[in-house]
């Protein structure tokens, strides 16, 4: 009987042993370990790839922001505010129906096929505003101007970065809405562009939010 109970309270000694030796491992080693990695080489991919503007964080370089008025009374559709270059349509967003208690937006795509009325209407609209938004006194945005990703969502609803050529589009407007000169906002664009990944992946990219820094810093020293 006594063999029995000291063999029990053994094995219950050994196993608190490697519960404790695992936790320690496991909860508190490792991850400090990965972190401190993380943080040393990563640092600006581990916190989220935040962009800053008066030393406070404004955004992530990952995730794309609207540039709109304040609704008006009534509206349920924001107008774009002008003054700011503007990224992709965000038609794929949704809103959370399941848990009303957080007011949260659901990223996606829209899922429909490219010959989809609805995705046809919504291209077309698209490229109206466009069109009517970007043309300023001296210069007219014509119909082949436009670019598919100024009328057309992204997988996610929340690409960050839009065409240098959509962005130069809209140098003229925003030249005239912030009483800039042109050739100083179109040099902003230029300086805001990124090329292909390695030189050779991808396309070459504007940041919305980080374009719309500069410029907030340009109008401010003008």
């Amino acid at each position: 009987m006594n063999n029995s109970v000291t063999n029990t309270a053994r094995l219950l000694g050994a196993g608190l042993r490697a519960l404790l030796v695992l936790t320690l491992v496991t909860g508190v080693i490792y991850p400090l370990v990965v972190t401190g990695i993380a943080q040393g080489l990563f640092g600006d991919k581990a916190n989220g790839s935040e962009i800053k503007a008066d030393g406070k964080v404004v955004g992530s370089s990952l995730v794309g922001q609207s540039y709109n008025l304040p609704l008006k009374k009534g509206q349920e559709t924001p107008e774009p505010d002008l003054k700011w270059f503007q990224g992709r349509p965000a038609n794929g967003l949704g809103s959370n129906s399941v848990n009303t208690q957080y007011k949260l937006i659901l990223s996606g795509a829209t899922n429909l096929a490219a010959d989809n009325k609805d995705l046809v209407k919504q291209v077309e609209d698209a490229k109206a505003a466009v069109i009517k938004d970007n043309s300023v006194n001296g210069y007219a945005v014509k119909p082949s101007d436009v670019p598919a990703d100024a009328v057309t969502s992204s997988g996610s609803g929340l690409d960050p970065a839009i065409s240098p050529r959509y962005a130069e589009l809209q140098v003229h407007r925003v030249a005239a809405k912030n009483g800039l000169p042109v050739a100083q906002v179109q040099k902003l664009v230029e300086e805001q562009t990124d090329g292909r990944t390695l030189g050779f992946i991808g396309e070459p990219r504007v940041n919305v939010l980080e374009l719309n820094i500069a410029l907030k810093n340009l109008v401010a020293t003008n």
